[in-house]
């Protein structure tokens, strides 16, 4: 046992003695030790149950033979962060996630461990953490959140965020957004829809670093406890046959997961996180090869803020389990990756089926014969850009419209609220990107209020920051190079014509390549808008979105 290095022999009987400190005996000494990593917080709601989860998930290591031991990392809420500047340390915070874990568990020498998973960066960073340690490992999600109901209608986050530009709109009064606010989010659990934190979770399933389930059954469901319980049970299995993360997330494991990626219309930020995941094996996933496999991948969910549907209703449609067997009835996905179950994913799905076609779609009648994430290129975007497509209007797949350019999400925020965006512009937000940011804020406030006001279906908004899981429209973002890195859409002026043609993958400002490089000439790389602390640090590592934002080391990658 890997435990052994700090509790085996004569000459650890300090070791052992500071373990009796924690109240352990000789016979849990023995046994394997098996780190819960357990983000509970009381600011965060996808995380506030997380100790009723942690208590099942060691009843069941307990069960099995094992010794489990806590131990926390840090949370960003999304949600609570976004619109100010708490959202600069959204993303930054997968990569100090993943540092944190990889220092607790290497230096207190567990045999395997369980993540125990919620919101957006914790998912990626755990998993980043795992792939990185590379100990026998299962995840567990807190659930998703249920929808709200409010006035006989399902609501969700989107709802609320959106209500906000109704207001703004004169079409929703102050009184009605007060009783929405109360309605919209009933409970514990990551956000109801298909937003960043549920994409993740999903996507545990898909990569088979979790058991079937782990994605949609909902956070106050008893089935979620029960689930927790059998991850226990399971980690001691691992343990014991040394199946390992590597040996379960493989190449063809990243090709499956952005199969059903596609297929569920998931988060833009999966674009991100995926590849940057992917790098802790030194594994590449590019853009092209996301396009690749979303050209030939049906969509066939659509689930809020696309549709109506929410992630309690996968679940009774029959879950992630479901999606995968008939991708892989259609020979979209391979079934030879070995998962946590200690079968194979071909094993898994065996009896699968869908229970609810209305929730996901057959082959027959997808929403879209290609997938609901798509990859756009051009000279505002050279090294990509990504849309979810999949919500996107249809009379917005195609536009064309004057730049209304801001160098910041506020300035364009007011703007909006303001009503001097007009229909047919094209908003641009610049100088947010990982360097820029820094840390690459999602502009949920200005694509919310865009859609409450009625102007998704005549705006478009690009930017080289990122939007949440929540936000729809047409909202182009990780856009490649970054303005701060100098990248084309820091030559965008006022008026410039954009062209945005996202069936035939396209972004592109109206205006020659030697005006550009004109443009290129006399522009002047901005300063710094942090020169201490953690975010200071980050800019002088993190690399392009086109790449999952990773960290390199500093003087590696283009500095501002």
């Amino acid at each position: 046992m890997r435990s052994n290095q700090m509790k085996a022999g004569m000459e650890k009987a300090p070791h052992r003695s500071l373990f009796k400190a924690l109240g352990l005996i000789n016979e849990e000494i023995k046994k394997p030790f098996v780190g819960i990593v357990n983000p509970f917080n009381e600011i965060i709601p996808g995380h506030v149950h997380m100790n009723t989860l942690a208590e099942a998930v060691k009843a069941g290591v307990w069960q099995a033979g094992g010794t489990p031991v806590q131990f926390p990392t840090i949370g960003v809420c999304d949600g609570i962060a976004m619109n100010h500047e708490g959202m600069k340390y959204s993303l930054v915070s997968r990569e100090l996630i993943a540092d944190s874990i990889e220092i607790m568990a290497s230096a207190h020498r567990f045999d395997g461990l369980v993540f125990i998973t919620a919101c957006d960066k914790i998912v990626p960073g755990m998993l980043m953490a795992a792939m990185r340690l590379n100990l026998p490992s299962i995840f567990v999600s807190g659930g998703p959140m249920m929808a709200g109901k409010w006035r006989g209608k399902k609501v969700t986050l989107t709802s609320i965020f959106e209500a906000v530009g109704k207001v703004g709109a004169g079409t929703m009064t102050e009184a009605d957004l007060c009783e929405l606010e109360d309605e919209a989010c009933p409970g514990c659990g990551s956000c109801a829809g298909m937003f960043t934190a549920n994409s993740m979770n999903c996507m545990t399933e898909a990569l088979g670093i979790a058991l079937p389930g782990n994605g949609t059954i909902p956070a106050v469901h008893a089935a979620r406890l029960r689930l927790a319980k059998q991850t226990g049970l399971q980690i001691m299995d691992l343990i014991q046959k040394d199946i390992r993360p590597r040996d379960i997330i493989t190449a063809t494991s990243f090709q499956n997961a952005l199969t059903v990626d596609m297929a569920l219309g998931c988060s833009t930020n999966t674009i991100l996180h995926l590849p940057a995941i992917a790098n802790e094996i030194k594994h590449k996933i590019t853009l092209e090869s996301v396009n690749e496999i979303s050209k030939k991948t049906p969509h066939l969910c659509k689930l809020s803020p696309a549709g109506e549907h929410c992630l309690e209703d996968l679940h009774l449609a029959g879950g992630i389990p479901a999606v995968m067997a008939k991708l892989a009835e259609h020979s979209l996905l391979d079934g030879t990756p070995l998962t946590v179950t200690g079968k194979t994913v071909a094993e898994n799905l065996k009896g699968k089926a869908v229970v609810d076609t209305s929730v996901i779609r057959s082959f027959e009648d997808p929403y879209s014969v290609d997938g609901g994430l798509a990859i756009l290129w051009g000279n505002i975007a050279p090294e990509g850009a990504v849309v979810k497509k999949g919500a996107v209007l249809p009379e917005m797949l195609k536009h064309e419209g004057p730049a209304r350019v801001f160098d910041n999400e506020e300035d364009a925020f007011q703007a909006i609220m303001g009503r001097k965006i007009k229909p047919g512009d094209v908003i641009v937000i610049r100088y947010e990107g990982p360097q820029g940011g820094p840390g690459m804020r999602e502009m949920l406030s200005p694509t919310s209020a865009l859609a409450g006001m009625g102007l998704d279906s005549s705006v478009a908004l690009i930017t080289d920051g990122r939007f949440s899981g929540v936000s729809r429209g047409a909202s182009i973002g990780h856009i490649s190079p970054e303005a701060a890195a100098g990248g084309p859409i820091a030559l965008i002026n006022e008026g410039d014509i954009i062209r945005i043609d996202i069936p035939n993958n396209l972004l592109e400002v109206a205006i020659s390549q030697d005006e550009l490089e004109r443009r290129r000439s006399a522009w002047t790389p901005p300063q710094p808008k942090v020169t201490e602390g953690y975010l200071s640090r980050y800019v002088t590592m993190v690399t392009s979105a086109s790449t999952g934002a990773v960290l390199t080391v500093p003087g590696k990658n283009k500095q501002i």
